[in-house]
């Protein structure tokens, strides 16, 4: 190496090291972000204000249309957020009984035993989705109690078939975190070891968080948006790829950011996930093979180039 040349390989902590499909996926532009060969891989850039109202205005549609025909309406719901509280008032201002909808997180909390966080622990998925969406629908339109599920120590073994016997999911809503991952599929987690085919028939288990999960979520509002890395249980409940890609309907979206800042580490993993090679070592890129409509934010789709004057 000339005094001019510096290389290097990535951290033993990022999931996927591949440099040269890195250095692809890190160029693809603006422009080129929403083009894909698969027909049924549907990419597109919104602004930002909008991925939440076209979100919102999916889930509402689904349940109503359900109602229309007189069927189950079964979602499979991502981390909890003020979108749920629209929800609700749609669901309020238009009177649509819920009573046919079951809803499943995806996702829960665990501890280093394995041991699935209970609806009392204050940053819990479930608990969060019944405070921001459940509790706020007049109670005459609210689905029955036994038909908003969460992971719990009793019903992980099952989490699958129930979502199976139901039909499989009408729709699943899902967003990648800083790793790749589709719910809590953790890229870099032994218990998701195996081959792509195999793994893509994995169904719910308890998975280690990576690190830079744990990360990412101490930086969340819930747990003080300040760092805490130790606050940020190291274990969780998650749905497997098979519930997924058994899914009628998928929607993935990206766009979050920094606390509203022109910050997003989602601008790169976006790239990855929908112009990398589909592996288990980026979860979200199952969704290249299985269709999908994707929704980017302009604050994610923007280029990836450095910002001098923002910070060194």
């Amino acid at each position: 190496m000339s005094r001019d040349e510096f290389s290097f390989d990535p951290s033993k902590y990022v999931p996927f090291r591949d440099t040269k499909e890195l250095k692809r996926v890190r160029a693809i532009s603006r422009g080129e972000i929403d083009k894909h060969s698969n027909p049924n891989f549907h990419i597109q850039v919104v602004g930002d204000d909008l991925l939440e109202h076209i979100f919102v205005t999916d889930m509402f549609y689904r349940i109503w249309r359900a109602r229309e025909e007189d069927r189950k309406a079964v979602l499979l719901l991502p981390n909890p957020n003020f979108g749920y509280i629209k929800l609700a008032h749609l669901i309020n201002t238009f009177q649509l009984p819920c009573d046919h909808l079951h809803t499943f997180n995806l996702d829960e909390y665990a501890d280093q035993d394995g041991n699935v966080a209970p609806e009392s622990f204050p940053q819990g998925f479930l608990r969060a989705t019944k405070n921001y969406l459940f509790k706020k629908i007049d109670p005459s339109l609210r689905p029955p109690e036994e038909q908003i599920v969460g992971f719990t120590n009793e019903n992980l073994l099952d989490y699958g078939n129930m979502i199976t016997d139901l039909g499989g999911a009408d729709a699943s809503y899902t967003g990648p975190g800083w790793t790749g991952h589709l719910g809590f599929i953790e890229p870099d987690a032994p218990e998701f070891e195996g081959d792509l085919e195999t793994w893509k028939r994995m169904g719910p288990r308890i998975v280690t968080l990576s690190p830079l999960t744990i990360a990412q979520n101490s930086l969340h509002g819930s747990f003080g948006a300040c760092g805490d890395l130790a606050l940020v249980p190291p274990k969780a409940a998650t749905i497997g790829p098979a519930q997924i890609i058994e899914s009628k309907y998928r929607m993935d979206m990206h766009g979050l950011s920094v606390g509203g800042t022109v910050i997003s580490w989602q601008r790169f993993v976006t790239r990855l996930c929908l112009h990398g090679p589909v592996t288990p070592l980026v979860p979200t890129s199952i969704l290249q093979e299985v269709g999908a409509d994707v929704f980017v934010a302009e604050s994610a789709a923007r280029d990836i180039e450095p910002i001098w004057d923002l910070a060194y």
